[in-house]
């Protein structure tokens, strides 16, 4: 039987397919926009993803969300309404 892969699994798949992650923390953050542009019953539309890898080492923070973004473009051209990023490289904190 054939299953689709949710947004999650999706979004999962792919930033550890490209950036090979350390960390890897995504969050449907979808109940919380219910009623919101953009928001659909079902939910999976609203996600925040924070994201530890080497690759972003040297990489400015426009560069690293530039990447996510592109990395996750179907998504977001479809069912993915808004995506909240962190992209840290290792040893690096939140400011």
């Amino acid at each position: 039987m054939y299953r689709l892969m949710s947004v999650a699994e999706t979004i999962r798949r792919k930033l550890e397919s490209r950036f090979t992650p350390m960390e890897l923390e995504i969050i449907d953050e979808s109940a919380r926009h219910r009623g919101h542009a953009g928001a659909r019953p079902e939910g999976e539309t609203h996600f925040r993803v924070r994201v530890v890898a080497e690759a972003f080492t040297g990489l400015s923070r426009v560069a690293r969300q530039r990447a996510v973004y592109d990395a996750l473009a179907e998504e977001l051209a479809g069912p993915l309404h808004a995506l909240s990023v962190v992209t840290l490289a290792p040893g690096e904190e939140r400011d």
